[in-house]
């Protein structure tokens, strides 16, 4: 009965974060968008939520490795655990719990932070409180920290460039219009590249074709060749006046950046939610199918965008700094670059974080008053306290679970 009652538990707590991912990352795709008036508030939430369960569903990650094994010596040498399975379960189960708890606080304040930070800061405070600090990978640890500078500095450092390169070739010529119909079939050509590779890269469409590093990037600049060249007879015949053709054709490509983005979100985060639960139910159990999982959490991230996903919308797309097409294309492009390229080289990157970042760099390439640094404070203040905060919790949770238990 007790197993039962617990099996249970780990499904709701596994739909409570999957619901807390899609309230508070769905920033990370459509605020910008938003924030640009690209799209309504109404259409982002429909589009995000549609957009991040078939992500979770068709090419969701599989991943249980880092969350089971990258952050904790849970097994011994010979490769057997070295943790009694009932304190696992219970220790994972806490994890989830806590880091779920310390997300709906972070979207009540309408903070953005890192889901995935939050869930190993909940691991560390079980494998803390269950082996003391050897038991935790420091080095891992270290990594996630070093993701708190190396995130917002680097994506915020390439859409400022990218939205310096916007204004240089484009809105501070003396025809604009001109000027964008010149370099926007090179904009949309360099879109479809970043967004073919990190598709290839980025889900698991990749394992399932099975192709080379080389193939891929062929495809992807073949992709990204034939976009340019219908761009050039697009732009041709595109009519109207000043910057409204400058603005339209930056709208578009913000739109699709975007999309991709909410798509390889629902892929990739969707793990944060399912693999503690899988972890559970594959010691109560044994071997589950990890397509109802994803499913699962496909299901309560969509709920989750469709019900809270405005309120960190607000705060990334309003409140650090004003954004046009121009600038929402600067940083979605941005975001989708960094993390791409930091997946390949194995760099430790939120995407939260990067986002926040590159809405930070585009703002400071009009000048610091063009930037609400109190909200920055705030939101700095929030990653700093993400790790702690919920391996805290994962304690209380933790001890709470073992005397039910």
């Amino acid at each position: 009965m007790l197993a039962l009652l617990l099996i249970i538990i780990a499904i709701f707590a596994g739909l409570y974060m999957a619901w807390n991912i899609g309230a508070n990352d769905v920033a990370n795709s459509m605020s910008t968008a938003v924030g640009a008036k690209a799209i309504t508030l109404r259409q982002a939430l429909l589009i995000a939520s549609v957009l991040n369960f078939l992500g979770a569903v068709l090419v969701g990650k599989h991943v249980t490795d880092t969350i089971q094994k990258g952050i904790l010596n849970i097994y011994s040498s010979g490769g057997e655990l070295a943790l009694p399975e009932h304190s696992i379960m219970l220790g994972f189960l806490g994890a989830l719990l806590s880091a779920g708890i310390f997300v709906t606080l972070a979207t009540w304040k309408e903070l953005p932070v890192s889901t995935t930070h939050a869930v190993i800061g909940g691991v560390i405070g079980f494998g803390l409180v269950q082996g003391g600090i050897e038991l935790v990978k420091w080095k891992t640890v270290g990594m996630v920290a070093t993701s708190w500078i190396l995130s917002p500095l680097v994506g915020g450092i390439i859409a400022f460039t990218m939205f310096k390169i916007i204004a240089y070739f484009v809105l501070a010529t003396k025809e604009p219009v001109k000027s964008a119909k010149k370099a926007g079939p090179v904009f949309i050509g360099l879109t479809i590249f970043i967004i073919f590779l990190s598709i290839f890269m980025k889900t698991r469409m990749g394992d399932l074709l099975g192709y080379d590093l080389k193939t891929y990037i062929f495809l992807s600049f073949l992709a990204g060749f034939v976009a340019s060249v219908a761009g050039i007879f697009i732009l041709k015949k595109t009519k109207g006046r000043g910057y409204d053709i400058v603005e339209g054709l930056f709208r578009r490509l913000q739109i699709m950046t975007s999309c991709y983005v909410a798509f390889s979100h629902g892929a990739n985060d969707v793990a944060n939610a399912v693999a503690p639960v899988g972890i559970v139910l594959a010691l109560a159990w044994g071997k589950i199918d990890t397509v109802y999982l994803l499913a699962l959490g496909g299901v309560g991230i969509a709920v989750g965008i469709t019900t809270w996903g405005y309120k960190v919308i607000r705060t990334v797309g309003g409140k650090i700094t004003a954004l046009t097409n121009t600038r929402g294309f600067a940083i979605d492009f941005s975001a989708a670059t960094v993390v791409l390229v930091a997946s390949k080289l194995g760099m430790p990157i939120s995407t939260t974080h990067t986002v926040v970042g590159a809405v930070i760099g585009v703002g400071l390439a009009r000048g610091l008053d063009a930037v609400d640094l109190s909200v920055i404070k705030r939101i700095i203040y929030s990653w700093l306290l993400t790790l702690p905060a919920a391996a805290i919790i994962a304690i209380l949770i933790y001890r709470g679970l073992l005397l039910i238990f």
